[in-house]
């Protein structure tokens, strides 16, 4: 059985049943709950903020995986923290001084992760995977849910295991985009231990069983 960890994407969620679907995550097999920030700028999308944020922590039993797809994330780090981020992972692409970034987002005691979109190569975090805790690969374009998985994802993330192996063993590998029963035993064969999955779960009749589906293979 495989040991990977499954991060349902908020995103997807019914957000006039907010606080039902949040329930059905901790009540499910899932580890984390995954938190999509989007600020019209760095994606052409706007998700949802402080606020929101705000009334999930009251609700999640589970690690809060705030990915912040925005410029200038340096502003806003401390403030997600305070509303319970317990992983704060920004992107390659929107961060002039990643190194920097990074240990700012370590100084507060939890977890850093790099995303890159899918047109990043994994060879970019070379000189920063020994200072990160998580690099999270887009295998769609960012900024909208429910799109086709990209391919080429697979040796992405067998190129990125491969580096890891030798600079950070402890690194996880996380996918976001286009997740499902399908692909997940391959994502996790190449390489991969944290799946987010947004429309697969929540488009499910039954959430929690799409969970396990994905979860135990």
């Amino acid at each position: 059985m495989s040991t990977h960890l499954i991060a349902p994407s908020v995103l997807a969620a019914d957000f006039g049943n907010l606080q039902r679907d949040i329930e059905m995550i901790n009540e499910s097999d899932a580890d984390w709950f995954h938190i999509d920030v989007m600020d019209g700028m760095f994606v052409p999308n706007i998700s949802f903020g402080m606020p929101v944020l705000e009334s999930i922590q009251k609700h999640a039993k589970k690690l809060l995986d705030v990915h912040l797809m925005i410029e200038q994330p340096d502003r806003y780090i401390e403030t997600f923290v305070k509303l319970g981020a317990k992983l704060i992972t920004v992107h390659y692409e929107a961060c002039p001084h990643l190194h920097r970034s990074i240990q700012l987002i370590k100084s507060f005691g939890i977890k850093a992760g790099v995303a890159l979109n899918p047109h990043t190569p994994v060879h970019v975090l070379n000189e920063v995977i020994g200072d990160i805790d998580l690099a999270l690969i887009m295998s769609v374009n960012p900024g909208f849910g429910g799109q086709s998985f990209i391919e080429n994802t697979y040796d992405k993330v067998s190129t990125l295991r491969k580096m890891a192996n030798t600079k950070n063993l402890d690194l996880l590998i996380e996918i976001d985009g286009g997740v499902s029963n399908k692909n997940a035993k391959a994502l996790t064969d190449a390489g991969a231990n944290v799946l987010v999955a947004g429309s697969y779960i929540f488009g499910n009749k039954n959430p929690k069983q799409a969970i396990i589906d994905i979860k135990n293979f």
